[in-house]
């Protein structure tokens, strides 16, 4: 009997004296939680000032922020400005009897234990403010997502996009070339197609790197790294390819764009994984020349991209002049302005920009110089548009395609100047003249006629073979 009465009073004290103590404890300890509270707040607001410095730095170098490091930030304000309010009210409630001479002890309880409740809740948030990291590199934004100007709306060129595009679609198809001559809005039909890809989901990725006539490997990985959020610890161009190659392989369905290749390029190399175990991998390739693609690099389905017609080029041309074309006095010279351009779209955007807000007397300056073949006193036609071309024909293989390309009589003279080697007789010089012809127009330098009796060159073309006569080849002009 004695035990059940010792047990029952043990179990008295335990619900009824313990919190009582509590309570006392709470009292006497008051100023001492008070105190430590705002202690450990304001060790608290020296985490968070640090860790904002680290977010700030961050910013500014572009990183991406985690999204745990954005919501204890978040948690963290929400937290002292209530901890503000708290003390606020705590110093109020000490003022209010008698100055503070007469304290209230219910206040005095109630804030205490609020005070000790806040300060679990301190450590506890501290204990979640340790990241392993606090932001990372993001991708950079897909190749689409930049507005394009210029000639994104023409006919001609939305036909070819939807052929693009229709071919991505295509199970069978995981390689594709597309190829016309410099300058003729390759680059900006590949950003549409990135567009269009991103748009309708094709890929979970779309990257494009710009090859160029001489090939850095190093380059070419930093820009598909880039947009991949990939940065290389590697030194070397086979590390880099070995690291690129592991990234890439992580993109279940991803859309390569490989622009301006000249030869053939060696994929393993780059650090691209392709073939039969790179289904969801597809690539689109641009060039100048139809062989690389076809012959080189195995291209199923190519593409050309022709210079536009007289009322594309037109719509152009008035697109990128402004209004002030459509003064009276300037009506029928911007139209002869734009014919000259030849449907060459870097032609019509370079002499649109150069005469745009510009008298009628530069006008036909402009005129008469494109007349005259030479144009390369108009600002940007020999940076923009010669150099390009011209850089095309120094890229032909062999002197016989070079010289067959500044000649007009084509077998005659060439003949007449030794120029083809090892014929000796007409017919085998009307057979190496094919094979070269065959070459100039895989190359976009003549265009097709559909045999090769006789052939055009395009106007703009025509011209940088004419500048190009004038400075080294004398003997031709005659």
């Amino acid at each position: 009997m004695e035990e059940i009465v010792v047990t029952i009073a043990a179990k008295v004290a335990e619900y009824l004296v313990a919190p009582i103590g509590r309570s006392f404890g709470y009292l006497f300890n008051y100023r001492s939680n008070i105190d430590d509270l705002r202690q450990q707040v304001e060790k608290l607001g020296d985490v968070r000032a640090r860790l904002e410095r680290s977010v700030d730095e961050a910013i500014r170098n572009g990183d991406e922020i985690e999204a745990d490091v954005d919501k204890w930030l978040l948690r963290v304000s929400g937290f002292m400005e209530e901890a503000g309010k708290f003390f606020e009210l705590e110093k109020k409630a000490n003022q209010s009897c008698f100055n503070g001479s007469c304290p209230n002890l219910k206040s005095q309880y109630q804030l205490s234990r609020e005070a000790k409740k806040r300060a679990r809740v301190v450590a506890e948030i501290q204990g979640d403010g340790k990241f392993e990291r606090v932001s990372y590199r993001a991708p950079l934004p897909g190749i689409g997502s930049a507005p394009f100007k210029g000639h994104e709306a023409l006919e001609s060129r939305m036909t070819t996009l939807d052929e693009i595009m229709e071919a991505l679609r295509d199970a069978h198809v995981n390689i594709i070339g597309v190829w016309g001559m410099a300058s003729v809005g390759k680059t900006t039909l590949m950003k549409q197609v990135a567009k269009q890809a991103e748009e309708e989901k094709l890929f979970d990725k779309v990257v494009m790197a710009y090859i160029s006539s001489t090939p850095e490997l190093k380059k070419i990985q930093g820009e598909l790294a880039d947009m991949l959020g990939l940065k290389f610890e590697e030194e070397s161009e086979m590390g880099r390819a070995a690291r690129l190659c592991e990234r890439l392989k992580k993109v279940k369905k991803i859309l390569i764009i490989l622009d301006d290749i000249w030869t053939e390029l060696d994929l393993e190399k780059v650090g691209i994984p392709f073939g039969d175990d790179r289904k969801g991998c597809k690539m689109v390739l641009t060039s100048r020349n139809k062989h690389v693609l076809s012959n080189e690099m195995g291209t199923q389905k190519d593409f050309p991209v022709e210079h536009l017609q007289e009322e594309e080029a037109l719509i152009l041309f008035k697109k990128m002049a402004g209004d002030s074309i459509e003064e009276p006095n300037l009506q029928s010279i911007a139209i002869d302005v734009a014919k000259e351009c030849a449907g060459l779209p870097i032609a019509i955007v370079t002499v649109s920009k150069a005469l745009k807000n510009k008298g009628l007397s530069i006008w036909e300056d402009a005129l008469r110089q494109l007349k005259r073949s030479i144009p390369t006193n108009i600002k940007g036609m020999d940076a923009m548009v010669y150099s390009t071309l011209e850089l095309s024909y120094k890229h032909l293989e062999g002197d016989e395609v070079k010289s067959l390309f500044l000649l007009c009589d084509l077998l005659k003279y060439g003949m007449g100047l030794r120029l083809f080697q090892g014929t000796n007789t007409l017919g085998e010089a009307k057979n190496r003249i094919d094979t070269l012809v065959d070459s100039l127009k895989a190359s976009k330098l003549l265009l097709d006629t559909g045999h090769n009796s006789f052939v055009r060159m395009h106007d703009v073309v025509r011209d940088v073979a004419i500048a190009i006569v004038s400075k080294v080849h004398h003997v031709f002009s005659l």
